[in-house]
């Protein structure tokens, strides 16, 4: 009988194809999942699998000490993927992402450290988020390498966008961010990751298991959900372009990101449960490079197209950070882990599995939009 692996929102974006990978390996799957709707809908599609003989579904929710109890029984690994994501959310629904973030993990740490008889666990495993850096890393021509705090609103609001170092002033370019620069999420989001991250390895240190906490970048791919207006730019910008509605970009368009096709991430993630050394530390998992909003929206645009008006509106959000690409050399060395999916590569499969989706609500985005207005968490540059 093969090892017995946790996979805690498994039903999930990345769980899903976690899971299926995990199963082709000869692994006995437990998942703990509570189907929530704004993820999957109210009827949930395409989670076939979990019927399978060597698939042990829980349906139940990480804040509940019940479900942890029966989940935890007898496993090897935990891979912990469930959380409430969404940074924008976050800052207005505080209560929901502390409880299921940092409680629902406090809950199971707690049960594993009182549980004397779970002592086949040998590893846990946590998805952290880079948010937890904020910022990030940049470096200015005076002082080096520096970590910028948040942008302010008075200067967001004069349509000044880019990061300036913290001890000059001047304008600083992005670096790639490593696993030692400072704690200094932006977001509630961020914040309930960097204290998830922090408790999980504290307790595999303890506990004298292998604990990695893997920062996700901006994961992407085929079953992302559609219908989540807080998923992320791809299946937003995907949703509406489909449709020939507006794509409204922020700020001016030339933030950026790392994305990260989920493919790359299920094998980084198992190679982690691979690990057959000592391990407790954080790893970065990214491509390690950058691209920009308005590339992004210039790929979806003319995969579809080009039906809908691209509009630069200078808005800007509470909370969202203006660059991110991820070092990677640390997530090499460990895990002898290497993307191999490019960007513009990942993205056509994933717009040609959207095609193949029903089309979502297009209002539910803008209701997202609307929600952080009232609540005073987004602003509009002067000059747009």
């Amino acid at each position: 009988m093969g090892k017995c692996i946790l996979v805690t929102g498994g039903a999930g974006f990345i769980g899903s194809h976690l899971v299926p990978r995990l199963l082709k390996a000869g692994y006995l799957i437990r998942v703990l999942d509570n189907l929530s709707p704004q993820i999957h809908g109210q009827i949930p599609q395409g989670l076939n699998w979990l019927n399978k003989p060597d698939v042990d579904f829980i349906r139940g929710s990480v804040t509940s000490v019940e479900a942890w109890k029966r989940a935890i029984e007898n496993v090897d690994t935990i891979i912990h993927l469930a959380a409430e994501t969404g940074t924008g959310q976050s800052m207005y629904e505080i209560r929901r992402y502390f409880d299921v973030n940092i409680q629902g993990t406090a809950i199971l740490l707690e049960l594993l450290q009182n549980d004397k008889s779970e002592n086949s666990l040998r590893s846990l495993i946590v998805a952290s988020s880079r948010a937890i850096y904020g910022e990030g890393s940049y470096k200015c021509a005076e002082h080096g390498v520096v970590f910028p705090d948040s942008r302010s609103w008075s200067r967001m609001s004069l349509s000044d966008f880019d990061l300036r170092c913290p001890l000059c002033g001047a304008i600083v370019q992005m670096v790639p961010t490593d696993e030692t620069a400072p704690f200094k999420p932006l977001s509630i989001y961020g914040l309930t990751k960097q204290v998830q991250e922090q408790a999980v390895l504290m307790f595999a240190k303890t506990r004298g298991i292998n604990g990695f906490a893997l920062r996700y970048q901006n994961v992407y791919g085929p079953g992302q959900s559609l219908r989540n207006p807080y998923t992320g730019i791809l299946s937003i910008f995907s949703n509406l372009a489909r449709q020939g509605q507006p794509i409204e970009v922020y700020e001016d368009g030339m933030e950026s990101r790392d994305f990260i096709f989920v493919e790359d991430i299920v094998e980084a993630t198992c190679q982690a449960v691979n690990y057959a050394g000592n391990f407790v530390g954080s790893l970065n998992v990214g491509f390690g490079e950058a691209v920009t909003v308005n590339t992004v929206t210039h790929e979806i645009n003319n995969y579809f197209g080009g039906l809908s008006d691209v509009l630069i509106t200078g808005k800007f959000r509470v909370g969202d950070i203006r660059h991110n690409v991820a070092s990677m050399k640390r997530t090499k060395a460990v895990l002898n882990f290497i993307p191999s999916v490019t960007f513009k590569d990942g993205l056509h499969r994933f717009l040609a599995w959207v095609e193949k989706q029903p089309v979502e609500d297009k209002a539910a985005y803008q209701r997202s939009v609307v929600e952080l207005q009232n609540r005073g968490l987004m602003g509009i540059g002067r000059d747009s």
